[in-house]
């Protein structure tokens, strides 16, 4: 079972599923995040994701000289 992350309602049609992002678990392979084609464009960025991608552009244009 699909739902929306962005209006908690179930995604009854397959082809309206849409994958936004995944979510590791602690312990698991973790899940994917759906929402409906028409919810996809409003969803915000993965916070963690967006700080892991900040971290890395940061190391490369700045690099640590030691």
């Amino acid at each position: 079972m699909r739902v929306c992350r962005h209006c908690d309602q179930p995604i009854t049609a397959r082809e309206d599923a849409v994958l936004v992002a995944h979510e590791p678990g602690n312990s698991g392979p973790g899940w994917n995040v759906w929402a409906h084609q028409a919810h996809a464009d409003r969803m915000e960025p993965y916070a963690v994701a967006v700080r892991a991608k900040v971290r890395t552009l940061l190391a490369r244009t700045f690099p640590q000289s030691g």
